[in-house]
Order: structure tokens, then C-alpha cells, then sequence
């Protein structure tokens, strides 16, 4: 089992004051921060350039989960959930971030800097990380088949 306190964050340019302001909370929190940049505003970067190696290390089990950040949320969703084994989620409210880690098994958090204010990223990063995925036989059932389908086994689902 991945130690849950470690955990990875990571921005590009539209999301880095955001990621600056969860990582500081989340350090004085006590989790272990792996930090996948940017480390810097870089109006050229390139969200994918820093979510990708975050859902990579995510799903290898490097990190038992991370926080994803972009202008909306929605690229670094698209963005994480390109790789096998990262199961990303936009969220902009707290129902989701608690259900979907205990429904859904999510291990990627995707939020948006300029959607949500850095109280509530904050209110939804503490939901999400303190959220247990609930092993109930319908939910493992069908993190199963998607699990398939990242395996290119869909044909026999």
C-alpha cells in the first residue's frame, strides 16, 4: 500500500500561484511533497510537460496521489487521465473530491486557478487526501473494467 502522505503537485503557468499557496498549506500539514513544477511562471509552458510525470508517478505508486492544477482544470484532466493507472477528476465542489476517491478509487485531483478561489482548492485538497477508496464489490467491479480497458482487453468486458 502507497504511503498515503506522500503525495505530488504540479501547474503550469495559469495555476502556479495556486500551487504555490496549496503547497505551503500542504507542507504545514505534514504531507511529504513531491513538487512536478513548473516552479516558475512561464507564460509558454505547456500544462502536459508537468501533469503527465505526475499521473506517471501516481499510477507507478511513486506518490499515493496528486494535485493537478491548469487555468480550468479541464486540461490537466485530459492530461492525467492519458495515462494508465492515474484516474483524474475536475473538481469543483466537495461531494465529488470525497466521492470520487471512495466510489472511483481517484488518485488525481485536477483543479482550476481561475474557477476556484485558493480557500475552497484548499477545502477539496483536504476532502480528497483524507478520503479512503471504499473496496465495495460494485466499485472494485468496475474500477475492474476500466482497469481492462486501459489494458486493451475491452473485447472481453
Amino acid at each position: 500500500m502507497p504511503d498515503l502522505n506522500r503525495i505530488g503537485i504540479a501547474a503550469d503557468h495559469a495555476g502556479i500561484e495556486l500551487k504555490k499557496f496549496l503547497l505551503n498549506k500542504l507542507i504545514s500539514a505534514g504531507f511529504d511533497v513531491k513538487d512536478f513544477g513548473d516552479k516558475s511562471e512561464q507564460l509558454n509552458d505547456d500544462y502536459p510537460d508537468y501533469v503527465i510525470p505526475l499521473a506517471t508517478a501516481v499510477a507507478a505508486g511513486e506518490i499515493s496521489r496528486g494535485l493537478a492544477i491548469c487555468g480550468s482544470g479541464v486540461g490537466a484532466c485530459i492530461a492525467g487521465n492519458k495515462i494508465p493507472g492515474a484516474r483524474a477528476c475536475l473538481v469543483n465542489e466537495k461531494f465529488s473530491a470525497k466521492q470520487g476517491v471512495e466510489d472511483d478509487d481517484m488518485n488525481l485531483l485536477c483543479l482550476g486557478a481561475r474557477v476556484i478561489n485558493a480557500e475552497l482548492a484548499w477545502e477539496l485538497a483536504e476532502i480528497f487526501l483524507s478520503a479512503r477508496f471504499s473496496y465495495a464489490e460494485r466499485h472494485v467491479r468496475r474500477l475492474n473494467k476500466i482497469k481492462a480497458i486501459e489494458n486493451n482487453l475491452h473485447k472481453n468486458l
